[in-house]
């Protein structure tokens, strides 16, 4: 990985993500009662429930609205969930401010065009490995796993490594506590 990045990822204390395509695959399947299903990788919720419990702010910025998308924030203990938001600079922006952070201690995950303003504005803008070609060329990280298969654990790990806190995480995975 290269120093800039890190050097990038040492200042986040906030993570934005997309989730259509980050995390989850993409896929939306529609049921005939107008119910929706979406997956989520299993991997990237540990490493947003680790992420949190190691102090990192995290939150969801989604233009679609989807009760898939509620019940797993809930279940992950996302508070920060902002859905059937056209505008995802502006509440990006609100996130920042309510935080008191600035744009270099954000970060954004985010695979599609609408994507693209956000991914200028923060300190670590990331793409997973199957965004659009233009997302992965306007950031500073493209993952090596695809969004819905575990780029956000990459994210979470890329930070919270960069921030020395990565060994907190494994410390509870060591075996040696009772």
């Amino acid at each position: 990985m290269p120093s800039s990045v890190r050097r990038r990822a040492r200042s986040i204390r906030l993570l934005v993500m997309d989730v259509d395509g980050v995390l989850t695959d993409g896929t939306i399947v529609c049921g005939p009662d107008g119910q929706e299903w979406k997956t989520f990788h299993v991997q990237d919720g540990f490493a947003i429930t680790a992420g949190l419990r190691a102090g990192l702010r995290m939150a969801l910025i989604s233009g679609r609205t989807s009760g898939a998308v509620a019940r797993r924030a809930a279940e992950l203990g996302l508070a920060e969930v902002h859905q059937g938001t056209r505008d995802k600079v502006a509440a990006y922006q609100q996130l920042v401010r309510r935080h008191g952070l600035t744009d270099a201690a954000a970060a954004f995950i985010g695979d599609d065009l609408v994507d693209l303003p956000l991914l200028r504005r923060v300190g670590l803008a990331v793409a997973v490995a199957d965004a659009a070609l233009e997302v992965r060329a306007a950031a500073h990280y493209v993952t090596a796993a695809s969004g819905g298969r575990g780029a956000v654990r990459e994210v979470v790990r890329l930070i919270l490594e960069a921030q020395g806190r990565w060994a907190e995480v494994l410390q509870r995975f060591d075996g040696t506590r009772e």
